[in-house]
């Protein structure tokens, strides 16, 4: 039996969008959040618990469109054909905020709210619109003949919609508990009352899509619905709240790392209930793995590049992370 190159390939592109979402999720939420702190040194602390980390965020999102790129060729192609527009107005979301998160920094007191604003900005257009993608993904790109069907609109819908909205609400929750870990004194204790009200609206948000996707989509019904794969399936949807109802009780105290830890989990959960809803397919709802998978000889080659390279990132994020650990004051300058 030989190795399976096209499903290794699979979990490391999960696991790089994973880490992604996991590490510019809270980033993003800090300038959705920028909205409701309205102190101008509170400002700088949440920008200065990111800022000696954000630079490398992306590249995990860099590592998933590159290894979608070489193991799955026809994969890349109709998912760009069907999404090019959402990921541009991600990608622009991304730039204007990473143009922003610098600026504000260097610009006098006059422009400061200028650049805080394009910050807001530009974390809601790449949060808004990387669910909007995932919505439109879910839903299912048409293809025919190795080539996408549809139109360049055909991913505006009333699901791809919420879904955008839903992801706002997640790496708020992400950004929230990112600054209880990371603050003290008001803007921690402002942070903790709004986790409550965070959590509650991710759950609501993850129970809506939990129904809509079935009820849209017969296939999924009977991935999630049918024996006995209910019975396995079943531990999903109990982590979830028993992760949000954790959640809730730990923030009433004065918390620390606890609340981001189960704000991931929710995330992962969410993320690994997606996962289950479309398995094996690349291309919802018809194109597997297997069918849009590179051949062979190309898998292995561009697979002792990623064995390699990925060690490495995982080793200077973690020692990135470890070096700027700890708390952040209030007034301090960092950047």
């Amino acid at each position: 039996m030989g190795i399976d190159l096209a499903l290794i390939w699979a979990v490391i592109i999960l696991f790089g969008v994973m880490m992604y979402v996991v590490m510019d999720g809270f980033d993003l939420g800090i300038g959705i959040l920028f909205p409701l702190v309205s102190d101008a040194e509170e400002r700088d602390a949440m920008v200065n618990t990111v800022a000696p980390v954000w630079d490398g965020n992306e590249t995990w999102l860099v590592l998933g469109g590159a290894g979608l790129l070489a193991a799955f060729p026809l994969a890349y192609s109709v998912i760009l054909s069907a999404l090019y527009l959402p990921l541009v107005f991600m990608l622009l979301g991304l730039i204007f905020r990473g143009v922003a998160f610098e600026f504000r920094f260097k610009a006098d007191p006059r422009h400061r709210a200028l650049w805080d604003r394009a910050f807001v900005l530009g974390s809601l257009c790449a949060t808004f619109f990387q669910g909007v993608t995932l919505g439109a993904y879910l839903e299912g790109i048409p293809v025919l003949d190795r080539v996408y069907q549809g139109g360049p609109w055909d991913w505006i819908s009333p699901f791809s919609l919420f879904t955008g909205a839903g992801l706002v609400v997640a790496y708020a929750l992400l950004g929230c508990t990112w600054l209880i870990m990371k603050t003290e004194g008001r803007l921690h204790r402002h942070m903790c009352a709004l986790a409550g009200p965070l959590t509650l609206a991710l759950l609501a948000v993850i129970a809506a899509l939990s129904l809509w996707t079935p009820l849209a989509q017969p296939r999924i019904a009977q991935r999630w619905f049918s024996l006995p794969n209910m019975f396995w399936f079943l531990p999903v949807p109990l982590l979830v709240a028993a992760a949000g109802i954790e959640l809730m009780r730990r923030v009433r105290g004065t918390p620390n790392a606890g609340p981001f830890v189960l704000a991931l989990c929710l995330v992962f959960l969410g993320y690994s209930g997606l996962g289950i809803s479309i398995w094996p397919a690349v291309v919802p709802p018809d194109v597997s793995l297997w069918d849009a998978a590179a051949p062979p000889q190309s898998l292995g080659f561009a697979l002792v590049g990623a064995l390699a390279i990925i060690p490495i990132i995982l080793m200077y994020t973690a020692w990135s992370y470890y070096v700027f650990r700890g708390k952040v004051r209030t007034g301090e300058a960092l950047h």
